[in-house]
């Protein structure tokens, strides 16, 4: 079959490299570049140059089973990483990183403050709650990963902010750790984060290791930067890919999908094809077809997307004061923010040696030295709300429609294996129409 795939994320790649040896496929990127969120860029600090990642940047073998296996096929080198989370209140002063007791109390005035003790015992409180809910779900198997609202005892489609106030959790504590730790992982609207539906957040954590329990995964990155399984995926194909080529509309015939021919429009012109592949986000999806359907509408049209504007610099400013805070992720609390303001601290996740630390910041470029920025990029994460969710429980009612398919993280929790597990999800369904 003639297929189109229009996107070069991750999952547009993942289905090209299924699905190209046994079908002339076309990838369409309206970039200049493939890559989507994995996007490596060299920056010069010292006069050394240093390839850092500015979206996709870890990941682990037990929760990345496929992206795992994708590495392990294409020979990629990769190396252990540092995960660490600190939270930084500037109205208060307050500064913690989460890794022992010793950064736990980096600042040494708060072993003789009542209310610290609190929040960490609110801690522990809340991820047993959370290990409860979901202490009966079966463990993630590759593609079975998508965010439930099951569960039969009345919570079902409970919001964490219902969960907080059943619970009687203090403000503090949400303010000062649920709120940062959830908006930096998902880059989420911390001023909206406790709509996400507790059970979809508690079996994301507790898959993850997240819940205070020993044994956490070992989180790994790419040596050489994200680009680097980018280029290697890509060699068997890239003859086949049209950059700076934006699809405008897909036209679908509305006959029987098995007689159908799908039309891809450009500037170049309209090309027919069997199947049509879209890998991007889902509203852009939904901007592209012609004359989407109801069910596509509804689905696709449900989940909405958090821009975020990532910042490359060398401002040491970005980080905690106490050098015991500073951690891989350092979260900056905005009161009345509305946007996920963490800094990745890039040295202590790829391993790098520099002079100057090199750091990524989220939608705090205002605090940035503007001489001492390298670089400016924007992305859009998806917003994981309960209408979210439920779309997402839909997906098979539009996947094939008319020879039309969607893959992409949004199906998903939003991460690189979800995209992946949407691709490989598609091509087995393409390869089962033969």
């Amino acid at each position: 079959m003639r297929i189109a795939i229009v996107g070069t994320g991750v999952s547009g790649l993942v289905a090209a490299h299924a699905l190209h040896r046994d079908h002339e496929v076309t990838v369409y990127e309206a970039d200049t570049r493939v890559g989507g969120h994995a996007n490596t860029v060299d920056v010069e600090v010292g006069g050394v140059i240093h390839a850092v990642d500015t979206g996709f940047i870890v990941y682990n073998d037990p929760n990345y089973p496929g992206f795992t296996a994708l590495l392990r096929e294409l020979g990629v080198e990769t190396q252990p990483t540092e995960m660490s989370f600190s939270v930084t209140n500037a109205g208060s002063g307050l500064e913690y990183r989460g890794s022992n007791l010793n950064t736990l109390f980096a600042q040494r005035r708060n072993l003789t403050r009542p209310s610290f003790f609190r929040l960490v015992t609110e801690i522990v409180r809340f991820n047993r709650a959370a290990r409860r809910l979901v202490v009966n779900e079966p463990r993630w198997q590759a593609s079975d990963r998508l965010p439930t609202t099951g569960g039969d005892d009345g919570t079902s489609d409970e919001s964490i902010e219902k969960f907080l106030r059943r619970g009687r959790y203090s403000q503090s504590f949400v303010e000062q750790f649920l709120v940062p730790f959830g908006s930096a992982i998902w880059s989420a609207d911390p001023s909206t984060f406790t709509r996400f539906p507790m059970r979809s957040y508690a079996r994301f954590m507790d898959n993850h290791g997240l819940l205070g329990l020993p044994g956490r995964a070992q989180w790994r990155t790419i040596t050489g930067g994200s680009r680097a399984y980018v280029e290697a995926l890509v060699a068997p194909f890239a003859d086949r890919i049209r950059l700076a080529t934006a699809v405008h509309k897909v036209v679908a015939d509305p006959s029987d999908r098995a007689a159908s021919k799908i039309e891809v429009l450009t500037d170049l012109g309209p090309e027919r094809f069997d199947r049509v592949i879209i890998a991007a986000h889902s509203d852009q999806a939904l901007e592209m077809l012609a004359d989407p359907s109801a069910s596509e509408r509804s689905v696709l049209g449900s989940i909405s997307y958090q821009p975020n504007t990532a910042t490359l610099h060398t401002d040491a400013r970005l980080l905690p004061n106490s050098r015991l805070a500073r951690a891989s992720w350092n979260y900056w609390i905005d009161p009345g923010g509305r946007r996920a303001t963490v800094t990745y601290w890039m040295n202590a996740l790829q391993a790098i040696t520099s002079e100057r630390p090199i750091l990524l910041t989220l939608n705090r470029a205002d605090a940035i030295d503007p001489k001492l920025v390298l670089a400016e990029f924007e992305y859009q994460h998806p917003v994981f709300d309960l209408a979210a969710i439920r779309a997402q429980q839909r997906r098979r009612e539009i996947q094939g429609a008319r020879g039309i398919y969607f893959v992409g993280a949004y199906w998903g929790y939003g991460f690189h294996e979800d995209g992946v597990q949407s691709a490989l999800e598609v091509a087995r369904a393409i390869r089962d129409e033969r």
